[in-house]
């Protein structure tokens, strides 16, 4: 009987992942509204953390339970405002970062659905109301 290969394996192990988090990264550092949720003056270490994260998740070296424990993603999120429209532009870069490295389509799609997922369930703010907006919620 063989081991069935791991998604990290099969897309090409470290390289992969160093390659699509460089490019996302390239992204959210062009991007003024995104760029200012990392308090860090550098992004390599959040490239880092993020990279380690998605190697692990697809079954890569658990280096980051190893060096930060488990991930607990909306916990440590929850000190930035992450919005709908931050998702959608986290979600542009990482869209652009996967075209860029170019996956079999089959496994792009896994690793997007994973995305667009994991997206979602980090927003934690509503958008902001415009000045003199009404408020139609009854509060």
């Amino acid at each position: 009987m063989t081991e069935q290969q791991s998604f990290y394996d099969a897309v090409g192990g470290a390289d992969t992942f160093h390659r699509l988090v460089a490019a996302f990264y390239r992204g959210v550092a062009a991007d003024p509204e995104l760029r200012a949720m990392y308090p860090e003056e550098d992004l390599g270490p959040a490239e880092v953390r993020f990279r380690m994260f998605l190697e692990q998740y697809w079954g890569g070296p658990k280096t980051y339970s190893e060096q930060r424990g488990h991930p607990r993603l909306r916990m440590r999120h929850a000190p930035f405002a992450v919005t709908p429209s931050a998702r959608d532009r986290w979600l542009g870069h990482m869209r652009a970062a996967l075209d860029e490295i170019a996956l079999a389509p089959e496994r792009d799609e896994e690793i997007w659905r994973y995305m667009v997922m994991a997206a979602h369930s980090m927003v934690n703010t509503d958008e902001p109301q415009y000045p003199g907006a009404i408020d139609v919620s009854g509060r």
